[in-house]
C-alpha cells in the first residue's frame, strides 16, 4: 500500500536509488540519474519537508518511492502541451523508482494508480511527468497507464545532470 512517506523512510528511499544505481552500472542503464549526484538522500530528505513524498514498504524495508507535487520545472515550459490548464490543475510525477529487486511485483502500478487517485481527489486535471529518452522501459509503463508525449527538449534534470532529447508526458485525468 502506497503512503506518505516518514523521516524513518528516508534511509531506506535512499538506499533504493543507491541499489538502482549500482544496479545500472551491472547491466543496462536506462535512467540518467548519477550515483551522489541526483537523486540523493537530500532530495528525498526535501520531498519529505514539503509531504511530497510516498513510498511502499514491505517487512524487508521500502520497495518503491516517488514525488507527487505541483512543481513543474522551467524546462516544462517549452513543451507544447496538449491540455492547457492551470498550474494548480496540474500533478507532477517525479523520480518513481522502485527497487531493482522487486521490479515486476507491481509496485510501479500501485504507485501509478495511487498518483492518479491523489491527483483526482486534489482535483487535478492532468497529471505531467518527464524521462530520458533512452528509458524505454519507463517509456512503455507511462504509456500502458495513457500518458501521451507531449514534446522533448533538452533538461537540466534534479538541476545537476544535462539530458539531451528529453521527454515530457502528460495524462489527462
Amino acid at each position: 500500500m502506497v503512503r506518505e512517506a516518514m523521516s524513518a523512510d528516508i534511509d531506506g528511499v535512499e538506499k533504493n536509488y543507491i541499489e538502482l544505481l549500482n544496479y545500472e552500472k551491472e547491466h543496462d542503464a536506462f535512467t540518467v540519474w548519477q550515483l551522489g549526484v541526483y537523486p540523493t538522500k537530500e532530495t528525498a530528505e526535501e520531498a519529505l519537508s514539503n509531504g511530497n513524498l510516498y513510498v511502499i514498504e514491505q517487512t524487508d524495508g521500502i520497495c518503491a518511492s516517488m514525488i507527487l507535487n505541483r512543481i513543474q520545472p522551467e524546462e516544462y515550459n517549452m513543451i507544447p502541451w496538449k491540455w492547457n490548464v492551470e498550474p494548480e490543475e496540474v500533478m507532477v510525477l517525479h523520480l518513481l523508482c522502485v527497487s531493482p529487486w522487486k521490479k515486476g511485483c507491481g509496485f510501479g502500478t500501485q504507485m501509478m494508480e495511487f498518483a492518479i487517485q491523489k491527483a483526482t481527489a486534489l482535483h487535478c486535471k492532468v497529471i505531467r511527468l518527464d524521462t530520458g529518452s533512452q528509458n524505454k522501459p519507463a517509456i512503455a509503463f507511462y504509456t500502458k497507464f495513457g500518458f501521451q508525449l507531449a514534446g522533448t527538449t533538452n533538461m537540466l534534470i534534479g538541476g545537476k545532470i544535462q539530458h539531451q532529447n528529453h521527454f515530457f508526458f502528460e495524462l489527462k485525468i
